[in-house]
């Protein structure tokens, strides 16, 4: 079907009337309906196509849509892929991955440019594949998740093993089958899809529920993993190949054995698993040892231990049967010695009793040295209380010298002391902080002043501001008057 956007405008020539105004035939668009009309065009035209190309500008917007292109040696499309059909996806987009992508072609018509919108994605053919995965396990080496120094040695007889795998194919009835056979266990299957969509979400997020499993739980945590599966094309094994699987692995604190495919198939997982297993089967060999062949190697043990014994304890007899020879009768050798302590006790006796006489007659000669203890003291106390008179009259005389020198001194300050001079009818004037006055002068410029007699007899009076009157005569006096004083200037 063919939509035609712009009819012919007649079979006229360019010089007929018909020709003459060719606009009216041309039908007009708007910009947005041209754009819907070519997407609807393509929409029609490319239903469902199937695109064989290599991504490129692989990126995940913020919503979970992808954008990419897909490209080969000729030219270029764009490709998107919605967050919904993205997350079923069988094979996750990688940039340089060549992939087969069914959908339909469509158009962006705010940029005027044509898509393919992809609603599934297959990688196109074994070799891309291979290229893929040998990009992945470079990238996954490079990170040290295949180091043989981060493996960690299996438990020889693990008490609980977990196994990862499918709870209905025939790896699971080997595995259990090949474990009674050679050692009895206890088992936890988890049980996953090993193929197709959510495989390996499902494997990964089996291991590590394992490794999250606490010791001394309800349920017990396995010693030992096993993830497992089948044989397969290289299509049915992509589970094992994916990176969560792959990661899961190497961080589980497990020990985990890989048994992916059979014996020529190998998988990512095997690279990251602490031990690879040929096949499922193999993975329980290598679980377990034999239980006949640990018992016959125990009881082997048993043997030797028993003839190590044996011979160790006859050579000790022979050894010891030949020293017993070399040493005389036990109960003479006691005799002699009995003979020796005897004699040596009689000794140690006559060295007590001389040495005790010795000191006793030591203490005599002593003793006779020594003073009478009263005799010492009573001629100590008669020294002592002649030291003691002679300090006392010292003492007294001492004393005297002093009292003899105060006595002297308060006679002359009595002698000396202004109370005497006042006793002789002398007075001492005073102004009112208590300074002695001494001229006219200092007694005029005070506001009172203060007399002392004696025997302590004080009085105040105020100082005249004008010299006194003359003295009045003897006749001047009146008969039976008095003369009191008033001031003494």
């Amino acid at each position: 079907m063919t939509d035609t956007l712009f009819p012919p405008s007649g079979s006229g020539s360019p010089g007929s009337p018909s020709s003459e105004s060719p606009k009216s035939n041309v039908p007009e668009f708007s910009v947005g309906e041209l754009a819907l009309s070519l997407k609807r065009t393509l929409e029609d035209q490319y239903g469902r196509v199937r695109v064989r190309g290599e991504l490129s500008r692989v990126s995940i917007a913020g919503s979970g849509h992808m954008y990419s292109s897909l490209k080969d040696d000729q030219a270029v499309i764009d490709a998107v892929c919605w967050k919904g059909t993205l997350g079923r996806l069988p094979v996750k987009p990688e940039e340089g991955l060549e992939v087969i992508c069914t959908g339909r072609i469509s158009s962006y018509p705010k940029s005027s440019k044509y898509q393919l919108v992809i609603e599934s994605m297959e990688l196109a053919g074994e070799g891309a594949l291979l290229k893929m995965l040998e990009e992945r396990k470079k990238k996954l080496a490079a990170e040290g998740l295949f180091a043989e120094d981060r493996k960690k040695p299996l438990p020889y007889l693990p008490n609980v093993i977990g196994v990862v795998t499918s709870p209905t194919g025939a790896v699971i009835r080997d595995i259990l089958h090949r474990l009674d056979e050679r050692f009895p266990r206890h088992v936890l299957v988890w049980p996953v899809l090993v193929q197709g969509d959510g495989a390996a979400a499902q494997i990964s997020a089996a291991i590590q529920g394992f490794d999250a499993i606490e010791p001394g739980g309800p349920v017990p945590r396995p010693d030992l993993l096993i993830v497992a599966r089948g044989g397969g094309s290289l299509e049915d094994l992509m589970a094992f190949n994916e990176e969560n699987v792959v990661r899961a692995i190497a961080s589980c604190r497990i020990p985990v054995i890989s048994a992916v495919g059979h014996e020529t198939d190998t998988s990512l997982s095997d690279y990251a698993a602490d031990k690879r297993a040929p096949t499922p089967t193999g993975a329980a060999e290598i679980a377990v040892p034999r239980r006949p062949d640990l018992m016959g190697f125990v009881m082997d043990l048993q043997h030797r231990l028993y003839a190590a014994i044996n011979r160790n304890l006859s050579e000790y007899r022979h050894r010891l049967e030949a020293q017993s020879g070399k040493l005389g009768n036990p109960q003479r050798l006691l005799e002699v010695k009995q003979q020796n302590l005897d004699a040596l006790t009689d000794k140690l006796d006559a060295t007590y009793k001389h040495g005790l006489q010795d000191r006793r007659l030591r203490l005599q000669q002593l003793s006779s040295a020594l003073v009478d203890p009263k005799y010492l003291i009573r001629q100590s106390q008669e020294r002592l209380a002649a030291r003691a008179e002679r300090l006392n009259t010292a003492g007294q005389n001492l004393l005297k010298r002093p009292q003899d020198r105060l006595e002297s001194l308060s006679r002359l300050l009595d002698t000396l002391s202004f109370k005497s001079v006042l006793k002789r009818g002398y007075a001492v004037v005073r102004n009112a902080d208590g300074d002695v006055i001494t001229d006219k002068d200092q007694a005029m410029e005070c506001a009172s002043l203060e007399i002392e007699f004696k025997d302590d007899q004080k009085i105040e009076v105020a100082p005249l501001s004008s010299p006194p009157p003359s003295k009045p005569t003897k006749s001047s006096k009146k008969p039976g008057g008095s003369d009191k004083q008033k001031s003494l200037f």
